[in-house]
């Protein structure tokens, strides 16, 4: 299966992007398709089969224009908005003065009186809708269109009721013209309630379009964090390109004061680099040669020369928009309830508003009355603010999180993080640094320290679990000329064994000792190194315990602010980790964690889960995302403190790319002001619809509260932007500092 994000242009309302959603989804050769109204993309998951040329026609076949794959790059409008906006709001006030002029008792424009020149007021009043009906063509190409492929919208609505109003203008003006009683046809003009229906929605998506940018701000932030352009090394000398030409390989330069253009490795020079958009740490890091970088880091006080390793959307910073944007693009079941609805929506105000205008004529109303009925539930209901509801608060959330290193990779795990009432953490490299290093040797054989460290350090270089990098670290420090290993296995949750110069030799903890039905004779050496803080490694030559090495971690300088904090929150914390009992106490100790599981395999660890959750636990996992990768996939939510460089091989559902445990704490307020935002903005809809609806139809009739269409295109418009803003107070919260 493929995955891709088209760009969609000509989506106005939540009835478009669940129509398109729906018309997609019944394809053959589509898995699954997601229609994002904010950002007007459609993620596709399609097999084989089908091509990019096939998606784009059924997007054109459902009544939309497909504007291409989305490629993460911001394009730059040009557009006559703001213009446009103001001219047509003079000449709607100018149209509402020569309407209204006599009810308001002011002065009437010379020979445009209403009662005088009947004749000339009416044409008059047609030249000035002409305009407007000009300034709304998009949005009447677009309710037919969508109409004709049976997916109306908002803009069928609208495009209904100004087509009544207007039509049934021209006719008035007609009859005056015919002299066929002058006085009665025009008081039933309604050239201005087109104008000032057309003028309220073009102003309202004017401030709909302005304030949905505003939501997708910290997303262009991230896309503007690498630069355009690249120094390249030639053998003509130095030349400067655009990041599209650079190729994997390249050898390219940066200046004190320039930012990375791709991610690669340093091959000369040293430099002190600004990784804060990454590390979230302020001071910046030394780089040197073998040392990787990323794109968007800017280079502070060296001359370096670096290869270009990742490009393109293989880039660090691609990576993190593709993923923030795939979880913009993904629906939580709130906003499947929201769409769902949507889908029905605008039929069922076709319905009302067509039984409306028949009752009306059925009870002995004008006819002028009945139209405006009509027209009025037409252009009263929203099912903008409907649909907008969840996806605003969404891409708000999710680029807030994004900004500040948390990689949220679906709306439904951003929507139920602070539901979790138990919160699991591993301890090597997540509680603690991971950065381990070699504190103490007890040396049983024959060999010299240095010797049986060389040993060691070999069969650890072949390993990719924290505790290796101790050993690899050690033998360089030390200047050891590791050998070849015949035979290496790792065996998953004990160590590893290999051989070395015919010798089988296995590197572990405790475990082994079982595995090889060893007699243990060194517990009290194992009880000094577990009471110092140590993780103890056994060394076994040919079943003979020949060393026991301790090698020890630092605690994360804000961890136990962190446990403490999701004390407050009511959360359970509970310590999984496959290391030795003494030390797992010991830092859970440090950190204020009480309950401590230790000794435990990874599928233990994936068991250990399973059962939390068995228990009716809502369980979040926090492990270092691929050691921990099955309990991970395994809980709840699956959350892993990653340097960021691996971004695309992670398993979990959150990613925390600064290595900040207090993003925990964030995750859980953002989901939980998220969620708050949501259900607001969907009551303020519904409630919206509830009271505007009724009043439309004249239910109200009898209590002396009526609206007409003029006044329904301005709440309509004013209950869209009520969800927009609300929206945008997410942007608020302020992020942790560690």
């Amino acid at each position: 299966m493929k995955k891709v994000v088209l760009k969609i242009g000509g989506m106005s309302c939540s009835a478009c992007s669940s129509g398109l959603e729906k018309y997609l989804s019944k394809q053959e050769g589509i898995k699954s398709a997601s229609v994002n109204l904010v950002l007007a993309q459609a993620m596709i998951e399609y097999d084989d089969k089908l091509t990019i040329d096939d998606l784009n026609r059924f997007v054109e076949e459902a009544g939309f224009d497909s504007l291409g794959v989305f490629d993460g790059k911001e394009e730059k409008k040009k557009s006559r908005g703001k213009v446009n906006i103001f001219i047509f709001a003079l000449l709607a006030i100018f149209v509402l003065y020569v309407s209204m002029a006599h009810m308001l008792n002011i002065p009437e424009m010379p020979y445009l009186n209403m009662m005088k020149y009947p004749i000339h007021y009416a044409i008059a009043l047609l030249l000035l809708t002409i305009p407007f009906l000009i300034f709304g063509r998009d949005i009447f190409q677009s309710g037919v269109k969508n109409a004709w492929h049976r997916t109306p919208n908002m803009d069928t609505l609208v495009t209904l009721g100004v087509l009544a109003s207007f039509t049934y203008s021209l006719f008035s003006m007609f009859m005056i013209i015919l002299d066929k009683n002058p006085m009665f046809y025009v008081e039933n003009l309604y050239f201005e309630s087109c104008c000032i229906i057309i003028f309220f929605i073009k102003l309202g998506r004017f401030i709909d379009g302005h304030s949905k940018e505003k939501t997708k701000e910290a997303l262009k932030e991230l896309v503007q964090i690498t630069p355009n352009m690249a120094l390249i090394k030639t053998a003509d000398g130095d030349k400067e390109i655009t990041i599209d030409e650079v190729k994997k390989g390249d050898i390219l330069l940066c200046k004190p004061g320039m930012k990375i253009a791709v991610d690669g490795v340093i091959i000369k020079g040293d430099t002190h680099v600004d990784e804060a958009f990454i590390t979230g740490e302020s001071i910046p890091n030394k780089k040197s040669v073998g040392d990787k970088i990323v794109a968007g880091s800017i280079n502070i006080d060296g001359y370096i020369e670096y290869e270009a390793e990742k490009i393109g959307k293989n880039s660090t910073i691609s990576e993190i928009v593709r993923l923030v944007v795939e979880a913009t693009n993904t629906k939580s079941p709130l906003q499947r309830l929201a769409d769902t609805i949507s889908g029905y929506f605008v039929p069922i105000i076709i319905i009302i508003a067509v039984l409306t205008l028949l009752i009306y004529i059925l009870l002995g109303y004008p006819f002028n009355e009945c139209i405006i009925a009509f027209v009025t539930v037409l252009v009263v209901a929203c099912p903008c603010a409907l649909g907008l509801a969840t996806p605003l608060a969404v891409v708000v959330s999710e680029g807030l999180c994004a900004k500040n290193g948390i990689l949220v990779k679906s709306s439904e795990t951003l929507e139920n993080a602070h539901k979790v009432d138990t919160i699991v953490f591993d301890k090597t490299g997540t509680l603690t640094y991971g950065n381990l290093k070699v504190a103490q040797i007890h040396n049983y054989s024959n060999y010299l320290e240095k010797e049986l460290m060389r040993i060691v350090a070999s069969l650890e270089k072949k390993s990719s679990h924290p505790i290796s990098k101790a050993f690899v670290n050690y033998a360089e420090e030390n200047k050891l000329t590791l050998q070849e290993v015949s035979n290496f296995k790792n065996v998953s949750g004990i160590g590893v064994e290999g051989e070395l110069k015919s010798k089988k030799i296995c590197v572990g903890n405790s475990k082994f000792l079982k595995r090889l039905k060893i007699k243990n004779d060194h517990t009290d050496d194992e009880l000094s190194l577990a009471q110092d803080g140590n993780s103890i490694i056994y060394v076994i030559e040919d079943e003979k315990v020949i060393g026991l090495v301790g090698v020890k971690d630092i605690v994360r300088d804000n961890a136990a602010e962190t446990i403490a904090q999701l004390g407050k929150m009511h959360k359970e914390v509970i310590m999984l980790t496959g290391d030795n009992e003494t030390t797992a106490k010991l830092i859970a100790k440090s950190v204020g964690i009480k309950k401590v599981i230790a000794n435990v395999l990874p599928r233990d660890k994936t068991k250990m889960i399973k059962d939390l959750i068995k228990d009716g636990k809502k369980v979040m996992m926090v492990g270092d995302g691929i050691n921990d990768a099955p309990s991970l996939a395994t809980a709840d939510i699956g959350v892993s403190v990653n340097s960021g460089t691996d971004i695309a091989a992670d398993s979990s559902d959150v990613i925390l790319i600064r290595d900040d445990l207090a993003s925990i704490i964030d995750l859980i307020k953002i989901s939980k002001r998220t969620l708050r935002n949501i259900k607001q903005n969907l009551f303020w809809a519904f409630f919206y619809n509830m009271c505007m609806i009724p009043i439309a139809v004249g239910l109200l009739k009898p209590l002396g509260i009526t609206m007409n269409p003029m006044f329904g295109a301005l709440a309509m418009t004013l209950s869209s932007l009520t969800v927009v803003f609300n929206a945008l107070r997410l942007k608020r919260y302020k992020i942790q500092k560690s």
